[in-house]
């Protein structure tokens, strides 16, 4: 890798949109759309609230298994997209949990493949009891 320039700002938006196709697939259950968003690969990973993803087909296993719907995210507080030169990625986002007085937390990170184009090979989603300082 020899360009780490942060936020480039085409590549941000990529990330952006990706990220915003994954919510919205979230909502939907579109399994097709969940498993094009992560690399397919027994080293990805997704830590959640009452899962453990170690490996695309356990990541799999979970959003067959998920209900649709609107799920945890009542109110976005913040989102952070962070890219380092054109191919490596961070996604953070702050939101309030749904019916609760709890903030949920998620970060991606996101790197694009010279055959697969942007996957994420990590995530994590956790929810705390305190507000968070923004």
């Amino acid at each position: 890798m020899t360009d780490v320039t942060p936020n480039i700002p085409e590549v941000v938006e990529e990330v952006r949109q990706l990220f915003e196709r994954y919510e919205q697939a979230l909502i939907d259950k579109n399994v097709e759309v969940l498993d094009a968003t992560f690399w397919n690969s027994p080293y990805a990973i997704r830590l959640a609230n009452h899962e453990h993803g170690y490996g695309f087909d356990r990541i799999h296993a979970h959003r067959v298994a998920r209900v649709p719907g609107p799920g945890t995210k009542e109110k976005r507080l913040r989102l952070d997209i962070v890219t380092v030169g054109r191919d490596i990625a961070t996604v953070a986002l702050v939101y309030k949990v749904r019916g609760k007085e709890m903030t949920g937390r998620q970060t991606q990170t996101w790197v694009r493949f010279p055959d697969a184009g942007w996957k994420v090979i990590a995530a994590h989603v956790s929810m705390i009891g305190e507000t968070p300082v923004l």
